[in-house]
């Protein structure tokens, strides 16, 4: 007889609980402990500079913990060496003990056919970058100037500078760093000799072997998830994650499932928890990866989510940068936020509530974590706009706060 499907709103739960979004927020000061945990849950943070808000990889951080100092994190990546950027599931920050399984990822990694082909007319150029960080240490890419005749930006590369697209051509290969940030957010380069430790340089892991950890690290974060969500975690061939995930199973890390309602089978940790309640309550970033596959989000949560700042505002159908609020188990509204740091104000530009979901409790809940998110962003008021379905209730529920 067919095992009896997984009930959907326990997959909910178990895979809220796996990302870190029902444990107590710290009642004292969150210290680096705090920080180191989170990150070491998630397997990675994703980097996005989208400063509408708030960068999100300190954003993904506040949904789980609250407010916080960001110098935490910035100290634990750039000081104390315990974590690094790479590239992940995109840009991102990543535990320092996934250098060697993210060795294969340097030697495919490939960019655009236009700054492959200023490669090849430029061959000495790229290794003259390469010698001048290896000599001189944590520098940026201004710091650089271009060959002769040839324009500082390269065609069709999103407007980034030469130096920059080398300096992050031999990132992505490894053969460079990121050894900080300024306070403008641009990235200083190093070469690994002098920021990963020995050894993480030394530990030689084969692609297979890489896998199966990057997999595993990521079906831990998830609880419960699909092959393609698996996959995605890490950018990894589908192909690939397959044969990964069989071994797996094999080995009792992971437990296929038949999920109710879900066309593809699933996969789940060895030590997933399936909560009987789940009160989570956090505003999440666009590239929080609770929702940053569209097609798990809809799955898990019933909720139809693209980030829409890649599109012109005529397509745009909720905003510019929407966040998702969590509330119980359920994804119920969306926010479109924008901070004025001239005028110490929190925008709420829109505000969406989701069908069937009462809005008076999602109004109350909604507004003390715009003012918390005000508060640690610096801010001073929260204004909401009257837009969406949900700006009716929600405005008197910021002025009970005094907001």
């Amino acid at each position: 007889m067919a095992p009896r499907p997984l009930p959907i709103d326990s997959a909910r739960r178990i895979a809220i609980t796996a990302q870190g979004l029902v444990r107590e927020k710290p009642k004292g000061p969150v210290r680096a402990g705090h920080i180191r945990r989170v990150i070491h849950d998630l397997g990675l943070l994703q980097i996005d500079y989208v400063n509408v808000l708030i960068p999100a990889q300190y954003q993904v951080l506040f949904s789980r913990l609250g407010p916080y100092d960001r110098r935490l994190l910035d100290r634990l990546l750039f000081e104390r060496r315990e974590f690094l950027e790479q590239w992940a599931h995109e840009a991102s920050i990543v535990p320092m003990n996934a250098w060697p399984l993210l060795a294969h990822r340097r030697e495919e990694f490939v960019r655009s056919k236009p700054f492959n082909a200023f490669l090849a007319r430029h061959p000495d150029y790229a290794a003259n970058l390469l010698a001048a960080v290896r000599e001189r240490g944590s520098v940026a890419a201004d710091e650089f100037d271009v060959p002769a005749g040839v324009a500082r930006h390269v065609p069709g590369a999103w407007r980034r500078s030469v130096p920059r697209m080398v300096l992050e051509h031999h990132f992505g290969h490894g053969r460079i760093v990121a050894s900080n940030r300024r306070a403008n957010f641009v990235r200083e380069y190093d070469v690994p000799e002098r920021i990963v430790p020995r050894e993480h340089r030394e530990r030689d892991v084969s692609k297979d072997d890489a896998q199966r950890e990057l997999l595993e690290r990521a079906a831990r974060a998830q609880g419960i998830a699909t092959a393609a969500d698996l996959a995605d975690y890490w950018r990894m061939p589908m192909t690939e994650a397959r044969a990964r995930l069989a071994e797996l199973v094999d080995r009792g890390a992971l437990r296929e499932v038949v999920v109710e309602g879900w066309k593809e089978k699933a996969y789940l940790h060895a030590k997933a928890k399936a909560k009987r309640t789940v009160r989570a309550c956090a505003l999440l970033s666009p590239f929080d990866p609770v929702v940053w596959t569209r097609n798990r989000a809809a799955r898990l949560f019933g909720f139809d989510y693209r980030i829409e700042i890649f599109f012109p505002q005529a397509k745009r159908r909720w905003g510019y940068y929407v966040l998702p609020f969590l509330w119980g188990d359920r994804l119920v509204a969306r926010v479109d936020l924008k901070a004025w740091r001239a005028d110490r104000r929190l925008e709420v530009v829109a505000a969406y509530l989701e069908d069937g979901v009462e809005a008076e409790p999602v109004a109350d809940a909604l507004a003390g974590e715009l003012r918390s998110m005000a508060t640690w962003l610096g801010l001073e008021s929260v204004h909401v706009q009257r837009r969406g379905n949900l700006a009716r209730r929600l405005i008197p529920a910021v002025r009970r706060l005094g907001c």
